[in-house]
């Protein structure tokens, strides 16, 4: 199933349009990124609406925890699924009929989803608590027609090239929103989309979205939360 046209382009750093892209969240982590008739999903899990992933040529999975991938939205497509080796062996316990469709990536590892230009970053989860273990995580640098978008899963590490957007951790149990401005500062995107802003409740994500769009614009980034099924224009 194909995605309608985008309605916005999307220009590559430095301001050249580099052709159409069209970015819609989702809910939480996850969001739906499409160029022409190809479309990859990344990151639905518990707190995004029922079937995300439908429709979906790739999804792409960061790590294990419930808000970041859940079988029932992985059952909702017969794409094939990108991820990490815990997760793979997560999904092959609980559901060895969608593990026939996993490929797993490493730190690192340059391939091609459904066509697209994808760069595995990272390899751990950022610290929840020192008392609890380390989890394995892949951010990902997607290269849409030129436009690079950049997903870091639950973690602040950065996607070691220039992109053009960010989609920024804005409230998790592992962070501060001073990191999360920190961590946007650091990747200098000209364009940063809020994720992961389901811990927060409305108060507090005003809150945090004051923070991040006066600081971030005093640095010359555009900050935006996007609602539900909302794209970026």
């Amino acid at each position: 199933m194909s995605l309608p046209p985008a309605d916005g382009v999307i220009g590559a750093r430095g301001g050249a349009s580099v052709g159409s892209m069209r970015l819609t969240k989702l809910g939480h982590a996850c969001v739906r990124i499409s160029d022409g008739d190809t479309t990859l999903v990344l990151d639905p899990g518990v707190f995004t609406d029922p079937g995300a992933a439908a429709g979906a040529d790739a999804v792409l999975i960061t790590h294990v925890h419930a808000d970041h991938y859940s079988i029932e939205q992985l059952r909702a497509t017969d794409a094939p699924i990108y991820t990490i080796g815990a997760v793979a062996a997560a999904i092959g316990e609980e559901a060895p009929d969608v593990h026939e469709r996993v490929h797993v990536v490493q730190p690192g590892q340059r391939f091609e989803a459904a066509g697209i230009a994808v760069t595995a970053v990272g390899e751990l989860h950022a610290v929840i608590h020192p008392d609890l273990p380390r989890f394995h995580n892949s951010g990902y640098v997607l290269d849409v027609g030129g436009t690079r978008v950049y997903h870091p899963g639950d973690a602040l590490t950065g996607p070691g090239e220039p992109v053009d957007v960010l989609l920024a951790p804005v409230c998790a149990p592992w962070m501060k929103v001073s990191e999360g401005i920190d961590f946007a500062r650091s990747v200098g995107a000209p364009r940063n989309v809020a994720i992961h802003d389901r811990i927060y409740s409305e108060a507090g994500l005003g809150v945090a979205d004051a923070h991040f769009t006066r600081l971030l614009g005093e640095s010359g980034l555009e900050y935006v939360r996007l609602a539900d099924g909302a794209d970026l224009g």
